[in-house]
């Protein structure tokens, strides 16, 4: 009853507004709810001339084609709310199906260091494919259980950071969501279990994994790619990548 709920509400939301967005940060936390926060007019259109952040005559600011559309962290301020994470690397879990068209996806997670990070340039895993069980909406949920600082990073207890998550849909769009965590010694850190951060294994939302690699082996397309190299996608089992983000 909850799924069909949950798939109903997804359609009448897709049917509303198009331009709704499609993350969720499910550990260590989430700025906010950002998903379905837009500046469409009364009857659902895009406002005439907007480029992504609408400004009203009364000077609020809307987001027509979605808050996570935008750049760093889809729309939403720095927390003062922060969230305790490990020193040394933990966990990170999301949802990443929450709306339809992302049976396949790119996903990254970043750093931005300081209280409110100008940039989140600092890579913390390697790009990596997902593959969803459908086009439509799916509940399905992702855990790296041992997310490691980027090289060359050294952090103290105390220091304040910024984790972003990005998801680049099958159609070339990136969809931002972010937590600002307060780096804290492991055992000061909430305990990591399935209650928090889970990896689905219902076949109905089940999520798989593609690593991303590039080469100069692949031929028979290569006028399509510069002479450097090209990219490709190599499908794995799910258990060999949880594996590597787990060392």
């Amino acid at each position: 009853m909850l799924r069909a709920s949950l798939l109903a509400l997804g359609a009448t939301l897709w049917w509303c507004s198009l331009v709704a967005a499609h993350t969720v940060i499910t550990y260590p936390g989430w700025r906010g709810n950002n998903l379905h926060t837009n500046g469409t007019n009364p009857d659902g259109s895009i406002p005439t001339g907007s480029i992504g952040i609408d400004y009203s005559d009364n000077g609020t600011i809307g987001f027509p084609y979605g808050m996570q559309w935008m750049y760093p962290c889809g729309g939403m301020p720095t927390t003062t709310n922060r969230t305790k994470w490990p020193v040394t690397g933990g966990a990170v879990g999301w949802q990443p199906g929450w709306f339809s068209g992302h049976k396949t996806a790119l996903m990254y997670v970043n750093l931005g260091l300081g209280t409110e990070p100008l940039n989140m340039s600092h890579n913390m895993v390697p790009v990596f494919s997902i593959q969803g069980p459908s086009n439509d909406m799916y509940p399905g949920s992702v855990c790296l259980l041992q997310v490691p600082l980027p090289a060359n990073i050294s952090v103290n207890v105390g220091d304040n950071a910024t984790i972003q998550v990005v998801e680049i849909a099958q159609h070339g769009a990136a969809l931002y969501s972010c937590v600002d965590i307060t780096f804290a010694e492991p055992h000061d850190v909430a305990e990591v279990n399935e209650t928090n951060c889970k990896n689905t294994t219902d076949p109905n939302s089940l999520i798989q994994f593609d690593t991303v690699f590039t080469t100069s082996s692949l031929t028979s397309r290569a006028s399509f790619f510069p002479a450097s190299g090209l990219m490709a996608t190599l499908p794995t089992f799910s258990a060999l990548l949880f594996a590597f983000f787990m060392l």
